[in-house]
C-alpha cells in the first residue's frame, strides 16, 4: 500500500543521547523513536504500531547551546505504588523548589521528511483494517488534527507537520553524509515494568536515515 509521509518542522529539537546523564546533547539526528512520537501524536489505536522507514534531512545540521530548567528529582515509583495499594503516603513535592539549570546542545532550525507504514498489532479485531486506519491518518493529518501536539524529542521543542502526496515536488534532503555511530532505535515494552533500550549503528547517506526493521539483525538490545 506505500509508506505515510508527513514533514515536520521546528526552531529547535533535541534527541538525547542516553549515555549522558546530566547534561542533555542531542543526537545530529531525529531518532527513530521520536519520529514514531509524531505520528503516534497524529494517530495512535492499540489495532495499530508504526514503523519507521526512513528520515530524510531537509536543512543543514545546525547547534546551539541553551540553558534548560529541569526538576531536579523525582517520586519513587515504588511509594506511588504503595499508595495506590493503601499504605503510606506520598512526600510533599514541589517542582518549583527543586529546579536546577542545565546546558544543553541542541539542534536549531530542523525539518525532516518522516516515511513510516502501519501494521496490525495483536489488539486487532475483526472490523479492523489497514485501509481504514490509513485513511483516518491522512483525514487527520491533512486537517492537522492531532492527539497531543507533536515535539521533537522534548516536549517543550513542538513541531509543525504536514501530510506529504507527492515527495517528488519537494525539497530534497542535504547532500550530506556522515557516519551518525551507535544510535538509540526504541524501547522494547515487552517487559512493560522494566523496557530496555534497543539500538542500530546509524548511516546519514546523502541526507538520509535508513531505519532497519525492528527484527532485523541489525537492531541491537
Amino acid at each position: 500500500m506505500g509508506s505515510l509521509c508527513l514533514e515536520v518542522r521546528g526552531e529547535y529539537a533535541c534527541f538525547t543521547r542516553p549515555e549522558l546523564k546530566v547534561e542533555r546533547v542531542s543526537y545530529d539526528v531525529m531518532t527513530p523513536s521520536a519520529a514514531r512520537a509524531v505520528f503516534e501524536a497524529v494517530l495512535w489505536k492499540p489495532a495499530i504500531r508504526w514503523e519507521v522507514e526512513r528520515i530524510e534531512v531537509l536543512r543543514p545540521i545546525q547547534w546551539s547551546s541553551i540553558r534548560r530548567n529541569e526538576v531536579g528529582s523525582k517520586v519513587p515509583t515504588g511509594s506511588v505504588e504503595t499508595v495506590g495499594r493503601g499504605g503510606g503516603m506520598l512526600r510533599e513535592f514541589y517542582a518549583d523548589d527543586d529546579r536546577q539549570q542545565r546546558a544543553s546542545m541542541v539542534l536549531r532550525d530542523v525539518a525532516y521528511r518522516l516515511w513510516a507504514d502501519m501494521a496490525l498489532t495483536g489488539a486487532a479485531g475483526s472490523n479492523d483494517g489497514l485501509v481504514k486506519y490509513r485513511e483516518m491518518f491522512r483525514r487527520r493529518a491533512e486537517h492537522g488534527q492531532c492527539v497531543n501536539q507533536p515535539y521533537l524529542g522534548c516536549r517543550e521543542f513542538a513541531c509543525t507537520f504536514e501530510l506529504v502526496e507527492d515527495s517528488g515536488s519537494r525539497p530534497a534532503a542535504i547532500q550530506e553524509s556522515r557516519d551518525l555511530g551507535v544510535m538509540l532505535y526504541d524501547l522494547d515494552f515487552a517487559d512493560m515494568e522494566k523496557p530496555h533500550p534497543l539500538f542500530f549503528r546509524a548511516k546519514l547517506e546523502r541526507g538520509v536515515l535508513r531505519v532497519p526493521k525492528r527484527d532485523s539483525a541489525e537492531v541491537l538490545s
